[in-house]
C-alpha cells in the first residue's frame, strides 16, 4: 500500500508558500546532511525498529474492533529487549513475537509487559536477544513545526521515509482518549502503526498511532501522521514496568465511541457491558451536557467526564435520546482495565 501523493493547492493571489511535497524533498537533503545516520549508522539505528505480530483471544473485548490477528512495528528501547510500541497492538494479546531485522533473523517470542490507555502507548520484552542496537528516547518537545523527520517501520532503509513535522496540538480520540502534545507529520506512512519517528539526531521522538486527514489544519487540511510524543513515557515508565499499565488512580470510563459534530456529542458507539450499555445509553444518542454543563466538543466532553472524580464516580448525563426525547442519566462509570480481558497483568 502506497502513500497518496500530495498535490498542491491551486494558485493564489498571496505569495506562493512552498508544497509539502517540495518541502519533504529538502526534508530528504537536510536530513542528510543533519543525521550522522548515513549507511552502516543509519542501518544501526533503523535496527532497532523492529516488527511486531499479536495473537488476541476471540472473546476480548477489543477483538470486534481490532482483530485477533494485530501486526506492526515496534521500537527497541534497552538492551533487555524492551519494545515500545502502539497500545493497540498487544493489549488483550495472548501471544506476542518480535521480528528483528527483515530476512535475516526468525521471530522471537515476546511477552507482554504493559498498557497505558491515558497515553495508549504498550510495551513488550522478546524472551531473546533481539542482537540490536536501542535507540535513545529525545526530547520530543524540542522539534519546531516543519523540522525534517524520518518515519520508520519494519523493514530497515525501505521502511524508512522523509517527513516534517507539521503540527503539534491536542488529540481527542472517539474512544475516551485525550492526548496533549501529539505530533503530526507528513506526507503520510501508510504502515504508522508502531512505527518510529526519528530525529535528526538519531533518537525517538514519537510512537506511530494513525492516519489523519488533518495532520495539518487549516483551508488547506493535509494528510499525515499521529505519533504519540515519547515524552509522555518517560514519568510513567517505572510504573508501566512495574504494574502492566498506567498509574491510578485511573480516570472514569463511560464505555463510548463518539464524534463532535457541529457542537454537538453524537454517541456511535457503546461497548457491550460498559457502564454507559448497562446505563442504558444509546448509540445515536447526543450528550448535550455533563452534571449540567453543556459540552460541545470531544476534549469538552472527556474533561467534563474526568472532573466527575475517579474511575467508579457517578457521571450526570444529559442526553437527547435517537427519539427526539431529553434525559437525563447517571452513568456509574467503571475503570477501563477492569473492562479489558488481557492475558497479561
Amino acid at each position: 500500500m502506497r502513500s497518496r501523493p500530495w498535490l498542491p493547492p491551486a494558485p493564489r493571489r498571496r505569495a506562493a508558500r512552498p508544497t509539502l511535497a517540495a518541502a519533504a524533498l529538502a526534508a530528504v537533503a537536510a536530513l542528510a546532511i543533519a543525521v550522522p545516520a548515513r549507511g552502516a549508522e543509519m542501518d544501526r539505528i533503523l535496527s532497532a525498529v523492529v516488527g511486531l505480530r499479536a495473537e488476541v483471544p476471540e472473546d476480548a473485548r477489543t477483538a470486534p474492533g481490532l482483530g485477533t490477528r494485530r501486526t506492526g512495528s515496534g521500537v527497541v528501547i534497552d538492551a533487555n529487549g524492551l519494545v515500545l510500541t502502539v497500545g493497540y497492538l498487544v493489549m488483550e494479546s495472548s501471544r506476542i513475537f518480535v521480528a528483528p531485522r527483515p530476512g535475516e533473523a526468525p521471530e522471537v517470542a515476546a511477552d507482554f509487559v504493559a498498557y497505558d490507555h491515558a497515553t495508549g502507548l504498550g510495551l513488550a520484552r522478546a524472551r531473546e536477544p533481539l542482537d540490536v542496537t536501542p535507540i535513545p528516547l529525545g526530547d520530543s518537545a524540542a522539534p519546531t513545526v516543519g523540522s525534517p523527520m524520518i518515519v520508520a517501520s519494519y523493514g530497515g532503509a525501505a521502511g524508512a521515509r522523509p517527513a516534517l513535522l507539521v503540527d503539534r496540538r491536542e488529540f481527542a480520540g472517539y474512544w475516551e482518549y485525550l492526548l496533549p502534545g501529539a505530533l503530526f507529520t507528513a506526507p503520510p506512512h501508510p504502515l504508522f502503526g508502531g512505527a518510529a519517528l526519528i530525529g535528526t539526531d538519531g533518537a525517538l521522538l514519537g510512537i506511530g498511532s494513525l492516519i489523519v486527514n488533518d495532520a495539518r489544519r487549516g483551508d488547506e487540511p493535509v494528510v499525515g501522521n499521529m505519533f504519540i510524543p515519547v515524552d509522555a513515557l518517560k514519568p510513567i515508565l517505572g510504573e508501566l514496568l512495574t504494574t502492566g499499565r498506567g498509574p491510578g488512580p485511573h480516570r472514569p470510563w463511560l464505555g463510548l465511541h463518539s464524534e463532535a459534530v457541529d457542537g454537538r456529542i453524537v454517541v456511535r458507539r457503546v461497548s457491550p457491558e460498559g457502564p454507559a450499555d448497562e446505563a442504558g445509553v444509546m448509540a445515536g444518542a447526543i450528550v448535550t451536557a455533563v452534571g449540567g454543563t453543556p459540552v460541545r466538543s470531544l476534549a469538552g466532553f472527556y474533561r467534563a467526564v474526568w472532573a466527575s472524580g475517579d474511575a467508579g464516580a457517578a457521571v450526570r448525563l444529559t442526553l437527547l435520546t435517537p427519539g427526539g426525547d431529553l434525559r437525563e442519566l447517571t452513568v456509574r462509570s467503571g475503570d477501563r482495565y477492569a473492562w479489558l480481558r488481557p492475558a497479561g497483568p
